[in-house]
């Protein structure tokens, strides 16, 4: 399975956001399901930004370690 960057997470989590208001009767099965995708999707995304947060984070301390030296 291809792993997801942020952006395509993210897209993919508005697409579920709109089903749900397009929706006048919610098929309960298809909302259920539309729910653990998005809850999936969420976990993914959090983690996503975590892991660019701690590069960051790298990335500050390697520049203000070469302004020191």
């Amino acid at each position: 399975m291809k792993k997801e960057n942020l952006s395509e997470s993210l897209k993919k989590l508005e697409d579920i956001v709109e089903w749900f208001e397009s929706q006048e009767e919610i098929d309960i099965e298809k909302g259920l399901e539309k729910v653990k995708n998005g809850a999936k999707l969420i976990k993914t995304s959090k983690r996503q930004l975590k892991e660019t947060e701690n590069e960051f984070e790298e990335i500050k301390k390697e520049l203000n370690n070469e302004n020191i030296k």
